[in-house]
């Protein structure tokens, strides 16, 4: 995979990647007990951003109370800034398509030349949102992503 990145300009991984496939660990966190350690997250980036010259880096933050219940969030790192979304809990519906979901809501603020928070929000929302879907495919549009990313967690259906 080393190899592949000198092709990629938005790396989007998770700290088990990082480490497993780069030897990149995030320090003083333990993903089984729940202990994110931002800082070990930032660092993880930066080390991501200096070896393979990526533009960004973006690292989902998953933390798994059980099988079924998780608290769902992400940091980009960009322009040697760290961005944490909002940390959303989650009852999981289905997982598949969660991390597409995820990528494409980081892609389209990307394209739509979203600020750095307001990308990773996007993102973090669509792939929440998506997590409440059965099947593999994310049914809900840009404007009930934003009224998440607004605040408005009612969950009310709004036609």
């Amino acid at each position: 995979m080393g190899e592949l990145m000198q092709y990629v300009d938005v790396c989007i991984a998770n700290e088990e990647d990082a480490e497993k496939v780069f030897g990149i660990k995030a320090n003083n966190t333990d993903i089984t007990s729940g202990q994110l350690n931002h800082e070990g997250y930032i660092d993880v980036a930066k080390q991501l951003t200096t070896r393979f010259g990526c533009k960004a880096v973006a690292i989902t933050l998953r933390e798994s109370i059980s099988a079924s219940d998780n608290n769902w969030a992400a940091m980009l790192y960009t322009n040697d800034q760290a961005c944490f979304s909002k940390k959303y809990p989650v009852h999981i519906v289905d997982r598949v398509g969660g991390g597409d979901s995820f990528g494409a809501g980081l892609i389209y603020s990307m394209l739509m030349k979203k600020q750095p928070q307001d990308t990773i929000e996007f993102a973090v929302a669509a792939s929440c949102l998506k997590h409440s879907i059965e099947g593999d495919y994310n049914r809900v549009s840009v404007k009930e992503v934003e009224t998440l990313t607004s605040g408005d967690g009612s969950g009310r259906v709004q036609r």
